[in-house]
């Protein structure tokens, strides 16, 4: 099909200074047939479109548009309507929770293993956080109509969103209980190791101050908490990047916040990799797939449950 151009949101007109918002820019807009998509294509590199059965794939794939996004991109307002929700696939994006000052602070981040726009798909009108790319790359856009659609057929793709939903709201939690009662080194920690499980190195593209705003934290705060980390050899950053160098010492340096927040993404959202053709995979119980995060609560991960024990140590040597 003929490329298009999407034109992304305009700039929030919520904060007259439009302090916090950044220029926004076109993003170039393929459509993919469905012969593509389940053909060549897949798997497509996120994992709740790679875990959909075929007969499912076969309705969302013709209103699916592979979209290159570049940081600094805004997919979604605070209180805007959410006309299209995007599954990354490589892409990284930042909801960050807007004052009316224009402070803000970061409330998750979605990566391969999601989608944004879920307030609208379980019944929302409108978004409830500014949805904002943080690390270039392709995502995958869908309609939110079409996508609700599936979600009221109260099939495979509802059980998937209903699961990434549960792991999206422990993320949250965790990230305010973080907030709240851990260091800001150990929130930086818990940032980084939670941006590293999205990316294919260890470099990533991020500056101190877009940290500071994602932390709600001043930006010297920042700069201490980096140079105590770089000084220990965990970390190597300079201007508009940190490069990670021991994985595993920033994860000692971290809290249980991130272990929590993996071993449910991991327990609710495991799914086989490559092509999925066994719909049996997903057309399970929804309680047979939540029976895993009964062991990964900040405590029993702390103390190595049931399940802690081998998330935690996967967490640690992730």
């Amino acid at each position: 099909m003929n490329s298009t151009v999407n034109k992304l949101l305009p700039a929030s007109t919520s904060n007259p200074s439009g302090a916090g918002v950044p220029a926004l820019r076109p993003a170039a807009v393929g459509l993919l047939s469905i012969a593509r998509i389940l053909t060549t294509q897949w798997p497509l590199g996120n994992k709740l479109l790679d875990s959909l059965p075929e007969q499912d794939c076969s309705r969302v794939a013709p209103h699916l548009q592979r979209v290159h996004l570049q940081r600094g991109d805004v997919l979604h307002e605070a209180g805007g309507a959410i006309d299209f929700v995007y599954f990354p696939a490589g892409a990284i994006v930042s909801h960050l929770s807007v004052l009316e000052d224009g402070r803000t602070a970061e409330i998750a981040i979605v990566g391969g293993e999601g989608v944004t726009g879920i307030p609208f798909v379980i019944g929302g009108a409108t978004s409830l956080s500014r949805t904002l790319v943080e690390q270039s790359g392709i995502a995958y856009r869908l309609g939110a109509a079409p996508l609700k659609d599936e979600f009221a057929r109260a099939g495979s793709v509802q059980q998937l969103l209903l699961r990434y939903t549960q792991s999206l709201l422990t993320q949250m939690a965790m990230t305010a209980v973080c907030n709240r009662h851990h260091s800001v080194e150990q929130q930086l920690c818990r940032r980084l190791l939670m941006t590293l499980d999205h990316l294919p190195s260890a470099k990533i593209l991020i500056t101190q101050e877009l940290t500071a705003q994602a932390l709600g934290v001043r930006r010297e705060s920042v700069t201490a908490a980096a140079g105590k980390l770089q000084r220990a050899g965990l970390i190597r950053y300079g201007r508009g990047q940190v490069t990670v160098l021991d994985r595993p010492g920033v994860r000692s340096r971290s809290c249980e916040c991130y272990a929590v927040v993996k071993c449910v993404s991991d327990s609710l959202l495991a799914a086989p990799t490559g092509r999925v053709n066994r719909p049996a995979a997903i057309g399970r119980p929804l309680a047979a797939h939540l029976q895993p995060t009964s062991g990964c609560s900040a405590a029993t991960v702390l103390r190595g449950g049931p399940t802690g024990t081998a998330n935690a140590a996967n967490a640690a040597s992730a």
